[in-house]
C-alpha cells in the first residue's frame, strides 16, 4: 500500500454552502415553475374529458408527474446500490475509489418508499384504471374482461376492486428489502474503514450476491406494477428489461456527473482519466443496450401486429401531444450518446461527458414521461412548466440527500483490499 498512502485516504467531501446554494436555487426555480404550472392548469387547462367520461382535472396531471419522478428517481437510487453490488460480485478493483459515490444514491430509497406509497394512496384512481371497482362488476356497463382476468395480480386474496393488498404488499416488500440491503452494505463498508482486514470484503460480496438475485426479480416486477399496469390492456414480455435499462443508463450518468463534479472540486486524487474513460464506456455501452431493448420491443410488436400490443405505440406515435417526444427520446438517449461518445478521446473529456450525461438524465426522464403520461392523461398531457418544475424539485432533492450523506464518511474506502488496483488502473 506504499504508493496509495501518498494520498489523503481520510479525505471527506465538504458539502459547502456555495454548492448547497446552487442546489437550493435550482430547487427553488423548480418549485416556482411547478406552482405556476399548477396555477395555469387550474385556471385554464381543462381538457375535453378522459376515457371514463369524467372531466379532466389539473390534479391528474400533478399526480402523473409525481408518479413519473417517483419511479424515475427510485430507479437512479437503487441503481447506485446495484452497481455497488456488481463491483463486489465481479471482484472488480478498478472502481474501488468510486464505491462511496454509488452508495450515496441509496440514501434516497427510504424517502422514495414514502413518496411512492403516499402518492399511490392519494392518486391511485387517477393513475391506474384497474383500481376502479366498476371494471370488475360483471353486471355494470364498464365491466372489463381483460382487467378482470388480471385482477388477482393486484387484489389477491381480497375481492377484486376492493383494496389492492397484493400490490401494496409487493411495493412494501421491495422497498423494505432494498433499504435493508442498502443499509447492510453501507454499514459493512463503513466498518471496513474502521477495522480493516479482508473479511469485510468477503462479507460484502456475499450480501451483494444475495441482493443481486433479489434485485433481478424485484426490479422486473416493480416495472410491471408501477409502470406497465398503467396500460392494463397492454403487456410486453421485455418490459422489465426495458425499465431496468432506462434506470441503469440514468444511474450511470448520475454517477459520472458526481464523479466529475468531485474531481473538479479537487477531491478523489486517485481517480484518473482511465477511470473517467471507463465510466464513459459504461454510459456509451448501456445507451446502446437501452436502444437495443427499445427497438426489440418495438420490432416484435410491429411485425406481430397484434392489436392489443400495437395500440401502445399507435397511441403514442399518432398523438399530437406525444408523437414528437418519441423522437426526442431516441435522439437524446441513443443518437447523441452514440455519436458524441464514440471516440476514445470523447470518453476522457469532462466537458463531453458532462453534456452527454446531463442530456441522458433528461432523456430518460422523457422515456418515463412517455411510459406514464399517455396512459394516465391521454391527450391532456405534455411537457410544460409543471413537468419541468417537478423534475427540478426532485433532482435537487435527490442531489441534496446524496451529497449530504456522501459528506458524512470517508470518500474513499481506505481499507478496501483492492485499493492498490484502483490506484494503478490504466487502460
Amino acid at each position: 500500500m506504499a504508493q496509495v498512502t501518498n494520498y489523503n485516504l481520510d479525505q471527506k467531501f465538504d458539502f459547502t454552502a456555495a454548492v448547497k446554494k446552487v442546489i437550493f436555487i435550482l430547487g427553488g426555480i423548480g418549485a416556482l415553475l411547478l406552482v405556476f404550472g399548477i396555477i395555469m392548469a387550474a385556471t385554464g387547462g381543462h381538457g375535453h374529458g378522459d376515457e371514463g367520461g369524467h372531466g379532466f382535472h389539473w390534479t391528474q396531471r400533478l399526480y402523473a408527474n409525481l408518479w413519473i419522478n417517483n419511479v424515475y428517481f427510485t430507479g437512479i437510487a437503487i441503481i447506485g446500490v446495484f452497481f455497488f453490488a456488481i463491483q463486489y460480485a465481479a471482484q472488480a478493483g478498478w472502481s474501488t475509489a468510486l464505491l462511496r459515490i454509488m452508495l450515496s444514491f441509496g440514501y434516497w430509497l427510504p424517502i422514495a418508499a414514502v413518496l411512492m406509497l403516499v402518492t399511490f394512496f392519494i392518486a391511485n384512481h387517477d393513475l391506474f384504471h384497474w383500481t376502479h371497482s366498476y371494471v370488475f362488476d360483471k353486471a355494470g356497463d364498464h365491466y372489463d374482461r381483460i382487467i378482470d382476468g388480471k385482477g388477482n395480480f393486484f387484489y389477491w386474496p381480497m375481492e377484486k376492486g376492493s383494496f389492492p393488498i397484493f400490490y401494496i404488499v409487493r411495493m412494501v416488500l421491495f422497498f423494505g428489502f432494498w433499504v435493508f440491503f442498502f443499509n447492510k452494505l453501507r454499514t459493512l463498508s463503513n466498518e471496513e474503514d474502521i477495522n480493516g482486514g479482508t473479511s469485510y470484503w468477503y462479507t460484502i460480496r456475499k450480501w451483494s450476491a444475495i441482493f443481486l438475485v433479489f434485485f433481478a426479480v424485484s426490479s422486473s416486477i416493480s416495472a410491471w406494477d408501477w409502470v406497465m399496469s398503467i396500460d392494463t390492456h397492454w403487456f410486453s414480455t421485455l418490459f422489465g428489461w426495458y425499465v431496468f435499462a432506462s434506470w441503469f443508463v440514468a444511474g450511470l450518468s448520475a454517477l459520472t456527473l458526481v464523479t466529475i463534479f468531485l474531481k473538479d472540486q479537487g477531491y478523489l486524487e486517485m481517480i484518473n482519466q482511465n477511470h473517467i474513460h471507463d465510466l464513459g464506456k459504461f454510459v456509451f455501452a448501456f445507451s446502446i443496450f437501452w436502444t437495443y431493448i427499445w427497438f426489440s420491443q418495438f420490432l416484435l410488436i410491429y411485425y406481430a401486429n397484434i392489436p392489443e400490443e400495437s395500440v401502445y405505440f399507435v397511441e403514442r406515435l399518432s398523438s399530437d401531444v406525444y408523437g414528437s417526444y418519441i423522437f426526442v427520446n431516441l435522439i437524446l438517449n441513443f443518437a447523441l450518446p452514440f455519436l458524441v461518445l464514440m471516440t476514445r478521446d470523447a470518453k476522457r473529456h469532462n466537458i463531453f461527458l458532462k453534456l452527454v450525461c446531463t442530456l441522458i438524465i433528461v432523456g430518460h426522464w422523457v422515456d418515463f414521461f412517455l411510459m406514464v403520461q399517455p396512459g394516465t392523461l391521454g391527450h391532456n398531457g405534455g411537457v410544460g412548466l409543471m413537468e419541468i418544475g417537478m423534475l427540478l424539485v426532485y433532482a435537487s432533492a435527490f442531489a441534496f440527500v446524496a451529497l449530504t450523506n456522501l459528506s458524512k464518511h470517508n470518500l474513499v474506502p481506505k481499507n478496501h483490499p483492492m485499493l492498490e488496483e484502483s490506484y494503478h488502473h490504466h487502460i
